[in-house]
Parts: C-alpha cells; structure tokens; sequence
C-alpha cells in the first residue's frame, strides 16, 4: 500500500535531517535563480530515501544543503538531529557518482579508505576499521592495490568502504551508480543494501533510474516545478531483503515503478 506520510506525524527522537520550507537560491550570469522554494521533508534514523526529479530540479542542490556545503535561503528552516544545520553535519559523508575524482590516485586502497580517520584516532584502530570496511564491499584482496588498477564498480565500492570507515550515520549519494553498466550497476545495488541493512545509516539517494529508486528505497520524494519543491511521496513498502529478480516481478513493484513514472515523465510528455 503507498501512502503519503507528512512530515509533521514523524516523531523527532527518530528525525536525522529535517526541512521546513527550504529555498535555495544560486548565482547564475543571469543572477540570482531560485532553485528550490518550499521544500518540507524528513530524512529518519536508518531509513533509505530515495530523490527523484527531472534534470534540473535541483535534486544534488537539495544534497549539498544536506551536506552544510549550500546555504539555504534566508526563512529556511534545516535541522540536523535537532540543531540547525550551519555547516557539514559530522558523521555526514557524500558519495559522488564520479568515484575516479574521488579517490586519490597516488594512495593505495587501503589509504583512500583511512582518509576520513587520519588524525582522529590511532593507527591500530584505523588499520582495524580499514580492514572491517574493506571486508563488508569485499575488497579485503585489493587493500594494497590503487584505484587505476580497479574496475568502476571496485572503485565504487572503495567510496563506500572510506563512508563506513568512519561509522557515518548519514550517507548523501549523488547518482552513485549511474555511470556503471547494468550487470556492475546491480551488484552495487545488492551490495548497498546488505550494507545498509547491517549498518543502518540514513541514506539521501539521487537517482534518475526509477527501477533502481523503488529497488532500494524505504520512500522516494519527487521534485518538481520550477522553483522546485516536493510533489510527491511515495512509501515503499516491499519485503526486505530484496531480490533483483523476484522484487522486481512483484506486483506492487511494478505499481510504484508506474507512479514514479507517471509523476515525473507522465506531465510532460
């Protein structure tokens, strides 16, 4: 059954992310340009969100609020466990969809993994998170490689493994597997959500792939208009966990694939 659930019926305690009329505006040569106007949405402990829109909408902007990263405008109300977001929230990590620029070259694996751990705590606990992480995406074999010897789904995974690392509570993901093909795009998919169910971060997950959204997702929100705000929530409510196969025979599944569609594309031709 999908429902919309309001914002204001969730209880704080389980709140991680909170917006109440968010607007974001951006310079542009033209000058200033609101991008987002309105936005009203919670991101809750554990649970996997996915955000959906035409290009344009400002889907990664609304990220990048998340991330401390974009201002918003003046009257918005951005919380982060209760307190207002004034900066990169800690336990925050983005994962970018271009995993090459991400990762640096001249670090081996298992290198680019500590990163976010060097100088927080001792090398003994950073070799021990390190290995943990590298063990749950699978790359313990590849920890003295570099990421040039790596496929894109392998250097996928060592964004992942470099978030779990740090133990972060919210995971801020911009179209992460959109430039894998369809076979490595799956196994990351399957991947993240054995992740996710082990570890239960808060995940915020910009995706164009409405298959991938409803595969994945707890609830996905749909961005719309021009400024954009929120025009649609759709609770996914299909047993975890997922099987690429049968999941995506379900009935139910092929019911929100359709809602997602329609909502995005359906108005517009």
């Amino acid at each position: 059954m999908t429902t919309h659930v309001g914002p204001e019926a969730v209880d704080d305690e389980s709140v991680v992310c909170r917006c109440r009329d968010l607007g974001v505006e951006l310079e542009s040569s033209a000058g200033p340009r609101c991008i987002l106007r309105g936005i009203t949405a919670d991101l809750r402990e554990g649970e996997f969100v996915s955000i959906m829109g035409r290009s344009g909408t400002g889907k990664t902007t609304l990220l990048r609020v998340l991330s401390g990263l974009v201002d918003p405008a003046p009257g918005s109300d951005v919380t982060f466990r209760g307190r207002p977001l004034d900066g990169p929230p800690e336990g925050a990590v983005f994962v970018f969809q271009n995993y090459a620029a991400s990762l640096l070259p001249w670090r081996t694996i298992e290198r680019n993994v500590a990163l976010g751990l060097e100088g927080k705590t001792s090398k003994a606990e950073i070799r021990e998170r390190v290995a943990d992480a590298l063990a749950m995406v699978g790359l313990s074999d590849r920890a003295k490689d570099y990421p040039w010897r790596l496929s894109g789904g392998m250097q996928q995974r060592v964004q992942l493994a470099r978030a779990l690392a740090v133990d972060a509570c919210l995971l801020l993901m911009d179209e992460p597997f959109g430039a894998l093909d369809a076979m490595t795009k799956a196994s990351l998919q399957d991947e993240l959500q054995r992740v996710h169910g082990q570890r239960k971060p808060t995940v915020a997950f910009v995706t164009h792939d409405t298959d991938e959204a409803v595969y994945l997702s707890d609830r996905i929100l749909i961005l719309g208009g021009s400024p954009a705000t929120v025009t649609r929530e759709l609770v996914v409510d299909l047993p975890r966990p997922r099987d690429q196969l049968v999941t995506r025979e379900l009935p139910e599944f092929l019911r929100l694939r359709r809602a997602v569609y329609d909502e995005i594309v359906g108005g517009h031709g």
